[in-house]
């Protein structure tokens, strides 16, 4: 552990921890504790399972909340509760970012309910933490199960994973047989619970850090095209051009606007839409958020991202940046049951409500409710290989019941062309 330390942080200099009045076998009187506590301490050379202080991460710093497994499986009990509760009061105090390194087996059952209730005051010091608007940041390593899986762990504003790492709230011990693979931290990847897998944590963590604290002032501009493009003379050529399949996507607009940035992964209920890109850029040493849809219908997955993303930029003070391209959002049978409805919903929500400027781009499609949701009202520009419509044109001609042949006539009545939008007052002008 001291170890692991040294190779993220430097500077790092550990927290006074409270004296601890023994009260031999513990609070319930388990049989031969004391013993294990003793036996504990020197094999590892650490008075607890948990380990607190400050250091440089990077060239930010920052609060650590670093675990160790050989302390009777980094379980947590009344006096890990005491060190980690002290640690977040203290970065509150110092105005830092919390980053919590677990490796634990959940809380330490020679303490009963004393140790699994020191789950609620490692919520209520990290809900404290966040109302102050400081980013918390964990990393699993193996195995993180249990109650700290559950509070530090999936509880933080961005989830990294050794690749590897066993994950789960249920121990290998008590859990079902048969599906070992969903314990992992690639399995919680997949599911959306995790952001990323990462392979040089110093390095990763640095960046997330810098990311995460120093915002940019102001709205962001909307990105340029990348290529420049002739508006469209009728409404089916707008049509045509955003659905060309060689026009630039969000991809191409944020690797131009920004310097570097990170993504973040997963609506954190068990969904994962590759088709819209979430995550924080470095754009002249300031930090923008982001939330582009790709062009491919929207998921409720896709939707509870940007939700996701949107929050976690405004609390922190960041600004968001949102690039439009759908056909619409994902209609079938698997996204209503996914709940559709609510998760755009969430989407609205997220926009309205944001403190922060959010300004929108639209680079493609913009097709109905699913690309409105990605939309801020009155900072929205278009592209002229764009649209923005009600509904689609086909779906349009077919809801009022004309031939396939008259959709490109269905098109020009929608109004859906880009100098159209900014003469109806929905876009601020063309980039």
């Amino acid at each position: 552990m001291r170890e692991l330390i040294e190779s993220i942080c430097t500077g790092f200099t550990e927290f006074d921890a409270a004296p601890w009045e023994s009260d031999v076998d513990g609070p319930i009187g388990w049989p031969g504790y004391g013993e294990a506590r003793r036996r504990a301490e020197e094999r590892t050379g650490e008075r607890e399972s948990v380990v607190c202080g400050s250091g440089k991460i990077g060239d930010v710093e920052a609060t650590l909340l670093v675990f160790e497994f050989g302390f009777l499986g980094g379980s947590v009990g009344r006096r890990t509760g005491d060190r980690i509760e002290a640690a977040f009061r203290r970065a509150r105090e110092l105005r830092t970012p919390v980053v919590s390194l677990i490796a634990t087996g959940g809380s330490r059952m020679q303490e009963g309910m004393a140790a699994l209730s020191q789950l609620q005051r490692i919520a209520r010091e990290a809900a404290l933490t966040r109302a102050a608007g400081l980013p918390q940041v964990s990393v699993l390593r193996d195995p993180t199960t249990g109650g700290g899986w559950a509070t530090l762990g999936a509880g933080a504003d961005v989830v990294l994973a050794l690749g590897g790492a066993q994950v789960g709230f249920a121990g290998s011990r008590v859990r079902p047989s048969g599906d070992d693979a969903a314990y992992t931290a690639e399995s919680q990847l997949a599911h959306g619970h995790v952001d990323r897998i990462v392979e040089d944590l110093p390095a990763e963590l640095g960046r997330w850090l810098s990311l995460l604290t120093r915002p940019a002032h102001g709205a962001p501009e909307p990105p340029r095209h990348p290529h420049g493009t002739p508006l469209p003379e009728t409404g089916w050529d707008a049509v045509r051009a955003a659905r060309a399949p060689g026009r630039p996507h969000a991809e191409a607009y944020l690797d131009e606007y920004f310097d570097w940035r990170e993504n973040i992964s997963g609506d954190r209920c068990g969904g994962v839409d590759p088709g819209v890109l979430c995550g924080f850029g470095s754009r002249g040493g300031r930090t923008i958020a982001y939330a582009a849809q790709c062009g491919t219908p929207t998921s409720p997955a896709g939707f509870r991202t940007a939700a996701r993303l949107i929050r976690l930029a405004d609390r922190l003070g960041i600004p968001v940046l949102t690039l439009v391209d759908t056909p619409g959002a994902a209609n079938d049978g698997a996204a209503e049951r996914a709940g559709a409805g609510p998760a755009i919903a969430e989407t609205f929500a997220a926009i309205a409500s944001a403190s922060v400027p959010v300004t929108t781009l639209v680079i493609g499609e913009g097709g109905s409710g699913g690309a409105l949701a990605f939309a801020a009202p009155g900072r929205t520009w278009v592209t002229a290989d764009s649209y923005f419509s009600v509904t689609s044109p086909e779906a349009a001609a077919a809801i009022l019941k004309r031939p396939p042949e008259e959709v490109p006539a269905t098109a020009d009545q929608l109004r859906l062309r880009p100098q159209d939008l900014v003469a109806l007052g929905l876009a601020q002008g063309i980039v």
